[in-house]
């Protein structure tokens, strides 16, 4: 294990190469979801697991409102897309 701080791309870059954020099933795990990354190419970047991102972005709201979270939740990605992708 790492003790290294994860690093992240500046934001300004990030809008440059990330062409959607999709929800999606886990590929492998039953019911759990996450939001992928993919770039301008349609390349699959990065990926958030949805629930903690959330969390994250909304902390104590019970099934909020996904218009009212998208917003939040495509900021907090795009500020932490790591930079080696």
């Amino acid at each position: 294990m790492s003790d290294q701080q994860p690093t992240y791309l500046p934001y300004e870059q990030a809008l440059k190469i990330v062409g959607a954020i999709q929800e999606e099933e886990h590929p492998h795990e039953l019911n759990r979801r996450i939001f992928t990354v993919y770039s301008i190419n349609s390349k699959e970047l990065c990926w958030f697991d949805a629930e903690e991102t959330i969390a994250i972005v909304a902390p104590g709201k019970v099934n909020p409102k996904k218009t009212k979270i998208q917003p939040l939740v495509e900021e907090y990605i795009l500020n932490h897309i790591p930079d080696w992708s």
